[in-house]
């Protein structure tokens, strides 16, 4: 049996890529809404709990609000609402154990905590991650003309990242992936803000210019770039979000040295593994499937760890709206990845010693690096 934990319990996490919370009690069809990437559990279906995620939550979740492990669905809900939002975000806050969130703050369909909210339910610290589709769309609703809209949102940027440690494209999402890696001129960036404007109706930023400005505007504040990558909503086009088309871009932006984040990645985590290796400036996780594959958790991550750099692999929840969330993101990371170290230790392919301190990269190490959370 090796000297190693393999459940990592005490292993100290940054959250690089996560959301704030909803702060109202919810009903059992809402709480499901919030189990899945659809706009909601499907009549069709049956229930959401019926699933990885909904055994997940009903193994893990139930103790922390003083009930069995496995409790019954309707158990767990009607003790989550007997003690209320505030109290169940806490104790599921407080079991998670992150002490480090970098929060998103692009998505907010609804009033979620902020950044310090979040931070001060676990006593930790929290720091902004800055949503560039978002931030660009501020500005065009702020009536700036097309030739103006370049240099007006390298200003607002600035203004926004001063104390933020990265930003986030969602790419992915409004055009995909395949975005050519040459930095668009001014001049086609005035072209394409004009093409948005004559749309009519709220500003969407969806042009393959736009996101590749957006991209380099971050890189050019020496900020660490997000990408959504794979699995999400019903707005992705999955086949247009496989890492592997961001090529191009990666390899003009790779002597910036700015690192560039590929979050989430399944089902292409393996492409994600390969572009981590071959490129120097690249970083991934599996954030958002995590909690989504529950008990196969532990198999993801093994896949990814394949041929990733272990110098290279980033922790995060990608929780949003569920506490619930945080906390299984948490403790099937932690555990995967202890029992994939263990392993290793058991069958000689590491040593102990190496298996705590690549325990302790991933887990946090190679975040603090790459954010510069410690300047």
């Amino acid at each position: 049996m090796s000297e190693l934990d393999p459940t990592l319990a005490d292993l100290p996490l940054v959250d690089h890529h996560c959301h704030g919370l909803v702060r109202r009690d919810l009903d059992r069809a809402e709480f499901e809404a919030m189990l899945t990437e659809s706009a909601g559990p499907s009549t069709l279906g049956g229930s959401l709990f019926d699933s990885q995620i909904g055994l997940a939550v009903r193994r893990w979740c139930p103790p922390v609000l003083d009930l069995p492990a496995h409790a019954p669905a309707e158990d767990y809900l009607a003790r989550r609402a007997e003690l209320g939002a505030d109290e169940v975000n806490r104790r599921l806050l407080a079991a998670a154990g992150t002490q480090t969130f970098l929060v998103d703050t692009g998505y907010l369909p609804e009033p979620i905590t902020s950044p310090s909210e979040l931070a001060a339910l676990t006593g930790g610290r929290a720091r902004e991650v800055v949503r560039l589709e978002a931030l660009a769309e501020e500005v065009f609703a702020g009536g700036v003309a097309a030739g103006d809209f370049a240099e007006a949102f390298r200003s607002r940027l600035a203004a926004r990242t001063v104390d933020a440690v990265g930003v986030k494209s969602v790419a992915a999402y409004r055009v995909g992936l395949a975005l050519d890696g040459a930095r668009p001129t001014d001049a086609e960036v005035t072209a394409a803000a004009d093409r948005l404007l004559r749309q009519g109706g709220a500003p969407r930023v969806a042009d393959p210019v736009l996101h590749r400005f957006l991209v380099w505007s971050g890189i050019d504040r020496q900020l660490p770039v997000q990408f959504h990558v794979g699995y999400g909503d019903a707005d992705v086009d999955l086949h247009r979000g496989d890492p592997l088309l961001l090529t191009d871009l990666l390899r003009a932006t790779e002597p910036a040295g700015v690192p560039v984040m590929l979050l989430h990645n399944y089902p292409f985590h393996r492409n994600a593994g390969f572009l981590a290796q071959v490129f120097g400036h690249v970083f991934v996780d599996v954030g958002l499937a995590t909690h989504n594959l529950g008990h196969r958790s532990a198999a993801l991550l093994r896949e990814l760890l394949e041929l990733a750099p272990f110098g290279k692999v980033l922790f995060s929840s990608d929780a949003f709206g569920l506490a619930e969330l945080y906390l299984l993101g948490t403790v099937l990371f932690r555990r995967g990845l202890g029992r994939y170290l263990a392993d290793g230790v058991a069958e000689d392919a590491w040593a102990a010693a190496d298996a705590a301190r690549v325990a302790a990269m991933i887990g946090a190490g190679n975040a603090e690096r790459a954010y510069q959370l410690g300047t």
